[in-house]
């Protein structure tokens, strides 16, 4: 099932994510070409500096672009899949984010003074920023909703890149009117861009060092899995990070000593989280066997110390008693009312889900009939109990 997971999300997203990727090289390519010609032929150190920012983007992109193809591949050597291919990717990018604000602020403070023509250099940089701008931005988003590092990481390479290209523009309306304010202007972005480089190189590392993931996420999948009726806690959730995926390890605590059953509910509490968090795309969970000496049974009844009723579905009232498993001594009792029996849609649906919040170990049903309700209680490994003939229940809580 993980690796049913694993094709059909890194499968879409990964496809979609390498196509971007290779654009963006393409992209890049063209605008260093576009700016090393531009700054060459109109003696622009500026826009020659910046063509350079923008051939180092190329061998950045490129690397997110091996990056994605790897994370998509298999091997036996590596059994939780190659993602983290992704993260070295975006590694590369932060470094290759880092040399550019070095050479930004270097250019800015060391590079000589030159008269640029001003008429050739200013289409090239303009468009140029537009271009980088908005492929950054749309990039930027492409990342997100794939969470892909790599692209994210990718865009905001570009969106670097637009603000050295900005500050050449300002030194190019400088040089028009008279005015050198490209180095200052050049020298404050490039403090930015190495910040940017910064945090890239930190998120980068800490994924390479099995970061584990975010505490809302790990907490919304521990709720998850104890919200199953026969599991009565998680001992230990491990988790990490890898290339924006996410792989998870539980240790739960499972009310019952069949194996068979405790198979079945982990492998279906497996696929849930892979199901309900996107992000993850590795799952496994390890049940440890805890019989409790009581049980929780659940039974439907017509009214409050009323009989059985026949449809569980339709039953207006639950009797739920706490017994001793051993000897069958009720501890406590009480009647709940079902919220779902006047629906007309779905009800055997609604009731059984409602029925597994309760958490019961069993449940006593009038016949063997199984509807929605009574196929949910089952799979969740719920001990179906039908009374012997002539058995009298007793729902009296005297």
């Amino acid at each position: 099932m993980e690796e049913t997971k694993s094709d059909k999300d890194a499968g879409l997203n990964l496809k979609s994510a390498r196509r971007r990727a290779a654009l963006s090289v393409g992209l890049n390519l063209s605008l260093s070409v576009v700016k090393g010609l531009a700054g060459f032929f109109s003696n622009s150190t500026a826009l020659i500096s910046d063509a350079i920012h923008s051939a180092t983007d190329v061998l950045a992109s490129g690397a997110a672009y091996v990056g994605l193809w790897v994370a998509g591949k298999r091997h036996p050597s590596f059994p939780y899949g190659l993602y983290k291919a992704e993260t070295v990717a975006t590694l590369i990018i932060s470094i290759a984010v880092l040399l550019a604000a070095y050479e930004i602020g270097r250019s800015a403070i060391f590079g000589p003074d030159r008269i640029p023509d001003v008429s050739l250099a200013f289409p090239a940089a303009a468009g140029s920023l537009l271009v980088s701008w908005l492929f950054g931005f749309s990039q930027l988003r492409a990342g997100r909703r794939l969470n892909s590092p790599a692209l994210i990481a990718d865009a905001r390479d570009y969106l670097a890149d637009s603000l050295s290209t900005g500050v050449v523009l300002l030194g190019l309306i400088g040089a028009h009117y008279g005015y050198a304010l490209d180095r200052w202007a050049a020298a404050i972005v490039s403090v930015f861009v190495f910040r940017s480089g910064g945090q890239l190189l930190i998120s980068a590392l800490k994924d390479l060092l099995d970061a584990s993931i975010d505490r809302d996420t790990e907490r919304a999948i521990i709720k998850l899995v104890e919200s199953h009726p026969l599991i009565s806690e998680v001992k230990r959730c491990l988790s990490r990070t890898a290339g924006g995926r996410f792989i998870v390890d539980l240790d739960v605590v499972l009310r019952t000593k069949s194996h068979e059953i405790a198979d079945r509910i982990s492998d279906r509490l497996e696929e849930d989280i892979l199901s309900q968090f996107p992000r993850v795309v590795m799952s496994r969970i390890r049940p440890h066997f805890d019989y409790s000496p009581m049980l929780t049974s659940v039974m439907p009844v017509t009214r409050p110390e009323g009989k059985m009723a026949e449809n569980i579905a339709k039953a207006p009232w639950f009797l739920v008693e706490i017994r001793e498993r051993e000897t069958g001594k009720v501890q406590k009792k009480e009647f709940i009312e079902n919220p779902y029996w006047r629906e007309e849609r779905k009800r055997g649906y609604l009731v059984g889900k409602w029925l597994l919040s309760l958490k019961p170990d069993q449940i006593e049903v009038a016949s063997d009939r199984e509807g929605t309700a009574i196929a949910l209680l089952k799979e969740a490994g719920v001990e179906i109990i039908i009374p012997s003939a002539g058995r009298a229940v007793n729902t009296s809580t005297s």
